[in-house]
């Protein structure tokens, strides 16, 4: 690689948003850092009106009231949870390798710089960093996953 494919790499990382790329052939090495954090955004989830499937008529009120008022509770309690989404695309693995305990499980303390998940793309394995402070209280994706660029990963209840 010669320094102008160098510079263009640098150009096209700090264009697409990612924050680290690793590139390594027979008699060279390289690895591009940038200095943007990933976003992390807090969002609210709109509570979904159930779903009633026409069974005994005395039951639907019941039903409904107590659903009614579970997904009020989930939205109240999730709104004060950051949430950690994916940097990028890619497929989303909770611990280095199957036989390896998880980065991060629910109840787990993280900060900022530890290690949460790692998210392969393109047979590179980026290693995701916590920027916030906090406990997990729910990791959102599945092991082995497809995840889409700026995907919820975990809710984290900050400190």
């Amino acid at each position: 690689m010669d320094i102008k494919q160098i510079q263009e790499l640098i150009k096209f990382v700090s264009r697409s948003g990612v924050n680290e790329v690793a590139i390594e052939q027979k008699d060279f090495k390289i690895t591009i850092k940038t200095n943007q954090a990933p976003t992390v955004i807090t969002t609210t989830v709109p509570a979904v009106a159930p779903q009633v499937l026409p069974a005994a008529p005395a039951a639907q009120p019941v039903a409904t009231t107590a659903s009614d008022s579970a997904p009020a509770a989930a939205t109240e309690d999730t709104s004060k949870y950051i949430t950690i989404k994916s940097p990028m695309i890619g497929t989303f693995y909770r611990s280095s390798s199957p036989d390896k305990p998880s980065f991060a499980n629910v109840g787990d303390e993280v900060s900022p710089g530890k290690i949460i998940c790692i998210i392969e793309a393109m047979k590179l394995f980026n290693e995701i960093e916590s920027e916030v402070s906090g406990r997990i209280v729910k990791v959102l994706v599945d092991n082995a996953s497809p995840v889409e660029y700026d995907q919820p990963l975990f809710l984290v209840e900050p400190m």
